[in-house]
């Protein structure tokens, strides 16, 4: 059984501006604990079960306290509705800025407030190899541990910066593409596309807000042909990230 000062530690980095103050963020689960362990980030603390901690392979890194509880327990402290595997209190990484280098392709989300499509907008991220996803400062938090669970371990490889968007976007060379997703833009299935530059995303309920969309320097549309009113974001950055790299 875990201490009181730990149990409140670990409850409070459910909350953003604990995270951000103390510099420390949650990771939950099987999946993603195994690749936590396999990465360079900085585990704090682990709370793992004893069936999880035994399996052959795993390694523990060496002067990081841990804890053998309950599956019950590692429900009660964390945000997953069950989790017989563990919890890891892991330190945030330093940002570093991102900026698109000849032959790279960034991410960029403006708003998109839902954790779990925010991580698995990153996890699309490392899917296709990008350079990095940048977030608007109202898009959810990177370390939101739904964000982190959502991203199914590719927290752990993908660079984030959250930033002001249109400044950064503002500030990018003026020959540089910025696409973004517009439902007046051009078929982007009739467009050969090359995978450099930005493609920017908005959030499925409104769009890119009228700052970003301003910075586009091409507008791409997925026709559909049925009644749908929209589609996810997180889909329609998969099949516009595709178009990108089919001829690649």
């Amino acid at each position: 059984m875990v201490s009181k000062a730990v149990v409140k530690y670990v409850q409070q980095l459910h909350q953003k501006k604990y995270r951000q103050r103390l510099g420390a963020f949650l990771v939950e689960g099987a999946k993603s604990l195994r690749e936590l362990l396999s990465s360079e980030l900085q585990p704090e603390r682990l709370l793992l079960t004893a069936e999880f901690a035994a399996q052959p392979g795993l390694r523990l890194p060496p002067g990081v306290p841990v804890d053998v509880v309950s599956g019950e327990e590692l429900t009660r402290l964390g945000t997953l509705q069950t989790n017989d595997a563990g919890l890891a209190v892991v330190r945030t990484p330093a940002e570093r800025p991102l900026h698109p280098q000849p032959g790279q392709l960034l991410l960029a989300l403006d708003q998109v407030r839902d954790p779990g499509n925010v991580g698995t907008l990153i996890r699309l991220a490392d899917w296709y190899g990008l350079a990095g996803v940048v977030l608007s400062d109202t898009c959810a938090d990177a370390w939101n541990p739904k964000t982190v669970a959502a991203t199914m371990g590719s927290f752990t490889r993908v660079p984030v910066w959250q930033r002001d968007l249109p400044t950064w976007l503002q500030e990018l060379p003026a020959e540089l593409p910025v696409y973004g997703a517009d439902l007046h833009g051009d078929n982007v299935h009739r467009l050969q596309l090359r995978p450099a530059g930005v493609l920017v995303m908005g959030s499925e309920s409104h769009g890119l807000t009228p700052p970003v969309e301003a910075c586009l320097t091409q507008r791409l549309h997925i026709p559909g042909r049925g009644q749908a009113e929209s589609l996810n974001v997180a889909i329609s950055a998969a099949i516009l990230l595709d178009n990108f790299f089919r001829n690649s």
